[in-house]
C-alpha cells in the first residue's frame, strides 16, 4: 500500500483499540450528500475526487497558461451525519492554506478550515458496513461513558484504504469529539 499523508495528531492515552487523540488544525474539502450512508459516501467520494483530480481553478497566482491543479490524495475519507444527510470530507495536504488551495469549479464542494480538536477514536479492520460501524460506535460510547468524558457533535467515520484493499488489511475508525 502506498503511503499517503494523514492528519497529524498526538495520542494522549490508549486502551486496546481505543485512543484519545489531539488533532492539529486541518483544511477539508467537503460535500453534502443525501441518501443511505453507504451510497452517500460513494457519491461524496466521486464529487470530491473530481475536485482533487483537477476539476478546479488555481487561485494562488495568475498564469498565462492556467492548468487545473491535481491535489495529492490523503487519508482518511471522512463521513459525518445521520439518517439520510451526510457530509463527506477529504483532508487537504498540509502544504496548502485556504489561500493556496485551488478553487472548486463545483458549487457543491466547500473548502473549510477545521480547528484543532480532541477525539476519542476506535480503530477496526474489515468492511465498514453499517452493522460493524454501529457495533464499534457502541463500544466507543461505552468507553467514553466509563471515562466520564463529554462528547460534542455527531460521530465521524474515517476510512483509510482504497476499495480493493483486502478486508483484514483495512483501517477504519469511528471518532467522537470530546471536551478538552
Amino acid at each position: 500500500m502506498r503511503q499517503v499523508e494523514q492528519p497529524k495528531y498526538t495520542v494522549l492515552s490508549s486502551n486496546d483499540n481505543i485512543e484519545l487523540r489531539d488533532y492539529e488544525a486541518i483544511i477539508v474539502a467537503e460535500v453534502e450528500v443525501f441518501g443511505e450512508r453507504k451510497d452517500a459516501i460513494k457519491e461524496g467520494f466521486k464529487r470530491l475526487a473530481d475536485y482533487i483530480f483537477g476539476n478546479n481553478i488555481a487561485m494562488s497566482t495568475p498564469s498565462i497558461n492556467p492548468q487545473n491543479e491535481k491535489i495529492k490524495m490523503t487519508a482518511p475519507v471522512m463521513q459525518e451525519g445521520q439518517k439520510d444527510q451526510w457530509k463527506v470530507r477529504f483532508v487537504m495536504p498540509a502544504k496548502y492554506s485556504l489561500d493556496t488551495l485551488p478553487k472548486p469549479n463545483s458549487k457543491e464542494v466547500s473548502i473549510l478550515p477545521v480547528a484543532a480538536k480532541r477525539f476519542a477514536v476506535i480503530r477496526f479492520s474489515g468492511l465498514p458496513d453499517n452493522e460493524r460501524i454501529k457495533l464499534h460506535l457502541q463500544k466507543l460510547e461505552e468507553f467514553i461513558a466509563s471515562e466520564k468524558w463529554q462528547t460534542i457533535g455527531n460521530p465521524i467515520f474515517a476510512f483509510y484504504n482504497p476499495p480493493w484493499t483486502l478486508p483484514f488489511l483495512r483501517r477504519n475508525e469511528v471518532m467522537l469529539e470530546v471536551c478538552k
